[in-house]
C-alpha cells in the first residue's frame, strides 16, 4: 500500500484553527487513513483471501465491536497553543506523545486567557466539578474580569523583571498564572483519539477543553470520515445500560418484532440488524 494521499486532510495541513482568545489547533501531519485501517484488519485474514465487505461495513464492524488495534495504525500529529489550565486536564491522557514549550529554555510568552462574559457562571450545586447555568450579575463579571486582567498583566511584569535581571527562568517563571498559554506537539493513534474526543467534547467537559475537541473532532474526519462516522455512531451519539437498567427495558422490549429488512430499510445493514435482533432477544430472556 502506497503512501495515503488525502485532497481533505492535506488541505488542512499546517493551518492554525483559532480557539478561544489566543489559542489554536493545528494538523502537522497525519499518517493513513480509513484504508489503512481497512488493510490492518484484513491482514488477518491472510494473502490471496477474498474482500469479506466492504470497507464501510467492515471500519463500522470494528467499532461496533471495539476491535481497536487497526485503528492504531492511524496517527494524528498537531501543534496546540492553549491555556496552561487546559494542558493539564488535557495532560491527563497519557496515550501520546508530547513536547512543550519550555520555561526553563525560552522567555514565556505573555499571552493569557480571559473567559468570555457569558461564560462566567456560578459554581453548580449538580455537578461539584463544573459551572451551573445560572448567570452572574455584571458588576461582579466585570470585577473579576477586572481583577483577573490587572492581576496577569502585574505578574508578568514581575515575571520579566527577574528575568532582566538575570534571575534563573526556571524560577522565575514559577508565580506565572494557570491562564498564561502554553504550546506543545502532541501525537496520538486514531483509537487513543478518539478516547480522548468521547471525553473532551462531551458536555460534561470543562467548556474551554471542548473548544479544542471540537475543532480537533472535524480535523479527525478529514483524515478518516468512514471511521469518524461510525466513532459518531457507535461512541459519541451511543447509549449503554447498566444490568439494572436493562431489566428494566425487558418490560418494555416484549412486543418488538421488526424484522432483518424492515430494520434494514430503516438505514443499517442487514448484519448490524441482526445483531440488533440478538441483543434485544437477549433482554427478552
Amino acid at each position: 500500500m502506497a503512501h495515503v494521499v488525502n485532497k481533505e486532510a492535506d488541505a488542512i495541513l499546517d493551518k492554525e484553527f483559532k480557539v478561544l482568545d489566543h489559542g489554536f489547533v493545528r494538523l502537522v501531519d497525519y499518517m493513513g487513513s480509513d484504508d489503512a485501517i481497512v488493510q490492518a484488519a484484513r491482514v488477518s485474514y491472510g494473502a490471496g483471501t477474498k474482500k469479506v465487505s466492504e470497507d464501510r461495513g467492515l471500519i463500522r464492524y470494528l467499532m461496533r465491536h471495539k476491535h481497536t488495534t487497526p485503528l492504531e495504525m492511524v496517527e494524528f500529529k498537531f501543534h496546540v497553543k492553549l491555556p496552561i489550565f487546559v494542558a493539564r486536564q488535557w495532560i491527563r491522557h497519557r496515550t501520546a506523545n508530547v513536547n512543550e514549550y519550555s520555561g526553563r529554555y525560552s522567555v514565556m510568552k505573555g499571552e493569557f486567557y480571559t473567559p468570555e462574559p457569558s461564560e462566567i457562571r456560578y459554581q453548580s450545586t449538580v455537578n461539584k466539578q463544573g459551572r451551573s447555568s445560572k448567570e452572574v450579575p455584571d458588576e461582579l463579571k466585570n470585577e473579576m474580569l477586572s481583577y483577573m486582567e490587572i492581576s496577569q498583566k502585574e505578574t508578568y511584569e514581575k515575571y520579566m523583571n527577574y528575568v532582566d535581571e538575570g534571575i534563573a527562568r526556571e524560577l522565575a517563571r514559577i508565580n506565572l498564572p494557570l491562564s498564561m498559554y502554553t504550546e506543545w506537539y502532541w501525537k496520538i493513534d486514531l483509537h487513543n483519539l478518539f478516547h480522548f474526543l468521547r471525553l473532551r467534547i462531551d458536555p460534561h467537559a470543562q467548556k474551554e477543553i471542548q473548544e479544542y475537541g471540537l475543532v480537533m473532532a472535524e480535523m479527525t474526519k478529514k483524515v478518516v470520515p468512514i471511521a469518524y462516522e461510525a466513532f459518531m455512531d457507535y461512541s459519541v451519539n451511543a447509549a449503554y445500560f447498566s444490568g439494572v437498567e436493562m431489566n428494566i427495558l425487558k418490560d418494555y422490549l416484549k412486543d418488538f418484532d421488526l424484522t432483518v429488512d424492515q430494520l434494514h430499510e430503516r438505514g443499517i445493514s442487514k448484519r448490524e440488524a441482526k445483531e440488533m435482533i440478538e441483543k434485544i432477544n437477549r433482554l427478552k430472556e
